[in-house]
């Protein structure tokens, strides 16, 4: 592994340590992790992301060996967990994979397994080892996204799946919003200032002190298929979108307005699906 990747990891260990979802829990106004509040997390979480429990609920998972990449405050994991199979969870944090372990001793879950904490470009498992593997809003984060791809791939069963969530470069946001901060930035001072990438990633993703993630990566449907080449079949969704203000703010735009027509086309996330080649006879 070379320093800059390093870097890039202790960085993402550090920053990664504040539970994604923190910032909804601090307007909910949740400041536990009892039984009542994570639910109540879960629903406001899920009745935000309306379309992310189906990439699970219509898989078949039962009985099945399922990995989850990047853990965050640990709904998706939970609601995976609950399909009646083994669940694996890695992070590169501590912090969600504490919250992720205590989660599944509510569950009363037997399979947490050998993850824990871990690197998404070297993961602690055998080859062919698992039927499913998800990981939403995370290889992007890694610094080495193609060999992010390579390893859900390596550990992968033939026949199994990934579903993936990847930040999408053609969305609206990068389109308008993006584009407006650089050309902002070449009229203001000529050129785009130094920090100009990190303001980007942190119309992202920050912490509770503002900071932007330290590292992300946007792509193209065209980049996702060469990225998941070796897989059998890919299949891609756009989904999500912001809410939009005019006249000053005078006027908003409900993001819910956007989630069914333009957020299909534009939206900030593609979501993909990628078998791999072979069948999965277990």
């Amino acid at each position: 592994m070379n320093y800059q990747q390093q870097v890039i990891d202790r960085s993402n260990s550090a920053f990664w340590d504040e539970l994604c979802g923190s910032s909804l829990a601090r307007a909910l106004g949740i400041i536990d992790v009892s039984k009542e509040s994570l639910n109540r997390f879960d629903q406001t979480y899920f009745d935000y992301y309306p379309y992310l429990n189906r990439y699970v609920l219509e898989e078949k998972l039962e009985g099945k060996r399922i990995l989850e990449i990047g853990l965050g405050y640990g709904t998706l994991g939970g609601l995976i967990a609950s399909q009646n199979c083994s669940y694996f969870g890695l992070d590169i944090a501590a912090g969600p994979v504490k919250m992720m372990q205590y989660r599944l001793g509510l569950l009363k879950s037997k399979h947490f397994g050998s993850g824990g904490q871990g690197s998404a470009l070297a993961l602690p498992f055998a080859e062919n080892y698992f039927d499913y593997v998800y990981t939403i809003g995370c290889l992007h984060h890694t610094g080495n996204l193609s060999l992010a791809v390579q390893e859900v791939h390596r550990v992968l069963k033939p026949g199994g799946k990934a579903i993936v969530m990847l930040y999408n470069q053609r969305s609206f946001r990068q389109i308008v919003q993006v584009r407006w901060i650089r050309l902002r930035e070449r009229l203001i001072f000529g050129k785009p200032q130094e920090d100009i990438e990190t303001r980007v990633r942190a119309l992202y993703d920050t912490v509770s002190t503002g900071e932007a993630a330290p590292y992300t990566e946007y792509v193209t449907k065209a980049q996702i298929r060469d990225l998941f080449r070796a897989f059998a079949r890919v299949s891609i969704d756009v989904q999500d979108f912001d809410e939009y203000a005019l006249a000053g703010g005078l006027i908003r735009i409900p993001r819910k307005w956007f989630l069914n027509n333009l957020a299909r086309i534009l939206g900030l996330d593609l979501y993909i699906r990628a078998a791999k080649k072979g069948w999965n006879l277990s």
